[in-house]
């Protein structure tokens, strides 16, 4: 019991269990190794995502295949940040703030790209198109589509891009409506749901 006056300190705790390759569906199981194996720690997205075997092998290989694209890590970053900060994901604009430092951002560019903006005049066009993209549904006006063009934008980038920001929507819906952790919290969580 605590000391009358002491308050406990709040662990956000995620409405999905966070599993791990012990306690995840057998058909999640080799994913987990998997990324247990290139990453070292687990996301807590992935964790979450393992208690559906088919929506994790979904996500794994759309995420894979978008990686062998044409678009370069900074521009997956800036997406990820742009979606992430769009629906409030706090686990994702944590661990994509960390991954565009290390595809080569600035803080500058990080925060810059949480806002759906860039330095770099390209990104920006790039940047401006899909955040009218997802806040019309869609319908994003074609002066900004012909302007990312101008900015050197294949349609092959463009269509990437839009998957990206599918994929990171997904992402992000799955953590907010998950009201899942932010990475680094998971041991307290665990703790708490094993309690």
């Amino acid at each position: 019991l605590l000391p009358s006056g002491d308050c406990p300190m709040k662990t956000q705790m995620s409405r999905f269990q966070i599993h791990d390759d012990l306690t995840a569906p057998e058909g999640s199981v080799p994913v987990l190794k998997g990324a247990l194996a290139t990453g070292g720690q687990l996301p807590n997205f992935l964790g979450v995502l393992a208690g559906s075997p088919a929506a994790l092998r979904a996500y794994t290989r759309y995420r894979a295949e978008l990686r062998r694209g044409l678009l370069d890590a900074a521009t997956h970053e800036r997406i990820a940040l742009a979606v992430a900060e769009h629906y409030g994901s706090e686990p994702g604009i944590a661990m994509h703030a960390r991954t565009a430092r290390a595809a080569g951002l600035g803080l500058d560019e990080v925060a810059l790209a949480r806002e759906f903006a860039s330095n770099d005049p390209k990104a920006a066009a790039l940047l401006t198109y899909l955040r009218a993209m997802l806040e019309q549904r869609g319908r994003a006006p074609m002066h900004l589509h012909e302007e990312a063009r101008e900015a050197g934008w294949s349609d092959e980038e463009l269509l990437e891009a839009i998957a990206a920001v599918s994929l990171e929507s997904f992402t992000a819906m799955i953590n907010v409506v998950g009201e899942v952790p932010v990475d680094g919290s998971i041991e307290a969580s665990r703790s708490l749901q094993a309690a």
